[in-house]
């Protein structure tokens, strides 16, 4: 359905982007520095209020994914891969690790608004942000309003511990699947813009299910992690992950448990066993030294038996 959408674009001479570089070439004199010290602070200042973590859910569902998957091969380069999918709920600047740290605190207060409960975020329909920027949509229902509150307790909690920074721009829940920012030459060449009409059939039609599994601190800017997905700090394991997958701490809980319940058992089977054999084969070998001589005479008035018997 994604790739039927895509092959519907329109293709359009880049002439907003040609008028917008004149204007770029005619303020560059106003962004002049006097010396390489002047350049270095307004970068460093500029560095300083770039965005470099987020807070995000994975997107896992094969059935989503291989929607995305169906491209068109023109626009491969400014698909959004595959292991990388994911909805964002906070974007914000961690300067250090100190503030880093803060951010790890964060997160367990979601488990506690969700109770145990699962989350499920079903995917419907395509649209787009300024024609730049493609993206699934989420359906209407309850969900929607249990993943604004998560997305609004995230932003009150990073508020408290000083760690907001930036625009705080109203929460839009979205998949995104295609930004032409990827492709620079693409973007410069030719300019994609998505008629609304062109994929109207498509704004109600379903993609698929996500059980939201967990919740991750993820890194902008360091190296991707080797299945592909961002470099994560922490992740808060949810609903959908403990019954299906436990984690290391329950497995060694059920490890334990299982371990103490053999023991029991063995335990309990000794003391039957004992019992049926009148205190077990060695329990004549415990008793205490001073029973010596009453079992040397119950020995020899047993052997007068059998001779008596005998005769």
């Amino acid at each position: 359905l994604i790739a039927t959408f895509i092959l519907l674009l329109s293709v359009v001479p880049s002439q907003e982007s040609t008028k917008k570089k004149r204007k770029r070439k005619r303020g560059d004199s106003e962004g002049r520095v006097d010396s390489e010290d002047d350049g270095d602070k307004k970068k460093k200042k500029k560095e300083s209020q770039r965005p470099n973590y987020f807070v995000s859910i994975p997107i896992t569902n094969t059935q989503v994914q291989e929607a995305v998957l169906q491209q068109d091969p023109r626009l491969a380069k400014a698909m959004i891969p595959v292991p990388t999918l994911h909805i964002t709920l906070l974007v914000t600047h961690l300067a250090n690790q100190e503030q880093v740290d803060l951010g790890l605190d964060v997160e367990p207060s979601l488990a506690e608004l969700l109770g145990g409960r699962d989350l499920v975020l079903p995917f419907s329909g395509i649209s787009h942000f300024r024609k730049e920027v493609v993206f699934v949509g989420l359906a209407s229902g309850q969900h929607r309003h249990t993943l604004d509150s998560l997305a609004e307790l995230l932003r009150s909690r990073f508020e408290e511990q000083g760690l907001l920074q930036g625009d705080c721009r109203g929460f839009e829940p979205h998949l995104t699947i295609m930004k032409l920012s990827r492709a620079s030459k693409l973007r410069s060449q030719v300019c994609v813009r998505v008629d609304p009409a062109l994929y109207s059939n498509y704004t109600d039609k379903f993609f698929g299910d996500q059980t939201v599994e967990r919740v991750d601190l993820c890194s902008m800017l360091k190296k991707k992690q080797q299945d592909g997905y961002y470099h994560t700090e922490t992740s808060l394991q949810l609903g959908g992950r403990r019954r299906s997958e436990p984690d290391e701490a329950e497995l060694l809980k059920v490890s334990k448990r299982l371990v103490e319940d053999a023991v029991n058992r063995a335990l309990q089977q000794y003391k039957q066993e004992t019992l049926q054999n009148g205190g077990g084969p060695n329990a004549a070998a415990l008793k205490p030294p001073g029973n010596t001589e009453e079992t040397a005479t119950k020995t020899n008035t047993t052997a007068n038996s059998i001779t008596v018997n005998r005769k």
